[in-house]
């Protein structure tokens, strides 16, 4: 495992919104929670995809998603998201975990994948700008 791969970590608290009637968090709610850490992520190496997209018609949609659930989060629990960026070459791929501020217990890991298409064509382009790469750290 590469231990330089850039992370973000985002800091929030369960809402009572993002509840099921089992009092604990619905499980789509925590695709929410990996957006907010990966757009942290990309807005601290200054990489803004809407921006992208108005100068260059490339859009950058979520193509897989998994969710492994591991411990439930309840009403205002405290939590950190973490993202972590696995690849920035050919897709876009980030790692999450959420854990518990109180006791650091993993409640959830997750991944996402993105790939860069052309608009309007939807023509899928097999591989990440090289601009948004290199603010990643992709190139030297």
């Amino acid at each position: 495992m590469n231990d330089n791969r850039i992370s973000y970590e985002a800091r929030m608290s369960v809402p009572f919104f993002d509840m099921d009637p089992m009092q604990i968090v619905w499980h789509g709610n925590y695709l929410n929670y990996f957006e907010v850490a990966r757009a942290g992520l990309l807005d601290s190496r200054g990489v803004d995809l809407y921006g992208f997209y108005e100068s260059t018609r490339l859009i950058f949609p979520i193509i897989r998603t998994s969710t492994k659930h591991i411990f439930p989060l309840r009403h205002r629990d405290e939590f950190i998201c973490k993202a972590t960026l696995v690849e920035a070459r050919v897709k876009l791929v980030f790692d999450f975990e959420i854990r518990k501020v109180a006791d650091g217990k993993v409640c959830a890991r997750g991944r996402t994948e993105q790939v860069t298409v052309k608009t309007p064509e939807m023509e899928t382009i097999f591989s990440i700008p090289e601009e948004i790469r290199r603010k990643l750290g992709e190139i030297s």
